[in-house]
């Protein structure tokens, strides 16, 4: 069989491709080395933060915006729970990178919020334990989404439109010939017209053709009790010494979720990742939240690894393939990538449908590396 498009990796991104392509009448196929919504690259890990006033830059802000109705479109469409609203705090020095970055994107782009110094972030958040220096931006539209819901959510709505998923088929390789794209697997050949890679942590091995400044890194996510009626939002915190970590009221087994951002990472790859999570590494981050939310430094409850697939400047690559315009990718999420996934499947549609896309992606151009 032909098919319009061919879709490599059914992670966050390669399935909001799928759905986004499928719905839009294309012939989609979608190949994943694993099964749907696993656990062995970046999409998991039962929740994810969303947020609007966004520090790493206000270019994302319009992104956002569109990425909230695309979710709560999907969330309407496939009848799942994906996404919590629960509010959001930014938290740290004034003049840090968090506090002053969400500051610019709220103000640039006129977003509810509000700044509360010390004192008053301990009135409203009990179990917060903020230094007499520090404030914090909350935002009320800030919260979380359910990843591997997200995915099925995708997959499902895909499959419904009459894309043909593939799973447990890994890629071997890819080449464009003329006007058409043949993608190798474990199983066998398939050509399409056009070929849209989405391979998260495997990108570098993909695209490597590209020299791509592509770095994997491995983390740890992990569940801790907290003390009943320790009630908190989506948290990020920049402490002094810069080691920003976060915290989700996700709920499971009544607990919550934290992780160091940047901290602790160990440059890896997807066949040398260490998936077992030592006692020292919960204890570091235990010790960080009895620090500065003492309620909710428990028990840990449970310990994942993830990768993170970073780039340079911490930006996505979004793009058409510079040499072959019959490819687009999407990949180098660097930690801050699944809230994005809706709007990233609607922009790879666009490129694969119209070879351009009407949102602003000029910022994820593989050709700023080269320059």
């Amino acid at each position: 069989m032909a098919y319009d498009a061919i879709v490599v990796g059914l992670g966050g991104m390669g399935s909001a491709a799928a759905w986004h392509l499928a719905r839009r009448g294309h012939r989609v196929l979608g190949l994943e080395r694993f099964g749907a919504a696993h656990e062995r690259g970046s999409s998991h890990g039962r929740s994810r933060i969303i947020r609007q006033a966004y520090f790493e830059g206000p270019e994302y802000v319009p992104l956002l915006l569109r990425a909230y109705e695309l979710w709560e479109e999907l969330q309407r469409e496939s009848g799942r729970d994906l996404l919590r609203i629960t509010g959001a705090l930014m938290i740290g020095s004034p003049q840090g990178e968090l506090v002053s970055g969400s500051l610019g994107s709220a103000g640039e782009h006129g977003l509810p919020h509000e700044l509360l110094d010390a004192r008053r972030l301990r009135e409203r958040f009990p179990a917060l334990k903020p230094s007499p220096d520090e404030v914090a931006l909350y935002e009320e539209r800030g919260g979380f989404l359910h990843p591997e819901e997200c995915v099925r959510a995708h997959l499902d709505l895909a499959a419904k439109r009459g894309a043909e998923l593939h799973f447990e088929e890994p890629v071997l390789s890819w080449r464009a010939a003329g006007d058409r794209v043949e993608v190798r697997t474990a199983s066998g050949a398939y050509e399409a017209e056009h070929l849209v890679i989405t391979a998260g942590p495997w990108a570098p091995e993909l695209l490597s053709e590209l020299g791509l400044p592509l770095r994997v890194e491995r983390r740890v996510m992990l569940w801790f009790e907290r003390r009943p009626g320790a009630s908190v939002p989506v948290v990020l915190w920049e402490p002094e010494d810069g080691e920003l970590f976060y915290v989700v009221p996700d709920g499971w087994r009544g607990g919550i979720k934290a992780a160091f951002h940047h901290a602790g990472g160990v440059p890896c790859t997807p066949e040398t990742l260490q998936r077992e999570v030592r006692e020292e590494e919960a204890s570091s981050l235990r010790k960080r939240l009895a620090r500065h939310a003492p309620p909710l430094a428990g028990r840990c409850l449970d310990a994942k690894a993830c990768m993170y697939t970073l780039t340079p400047d911490g930006h996505f690559v979004v793009s058409r393939h510079p040499a072959e315009p019959r490819v687009a990718m999407a990949c180098g999420f660097s930690g801050h990538g699944f809230k994005f996934c809706g709007v990233v499947g609607e922009i790879l549609a666009d490129l694969i449908s119209e070879g351009t896309t009407p949102h602003p992606i000029g910022l994820f151009s593989p050709g700023r590396f080269a320059r």
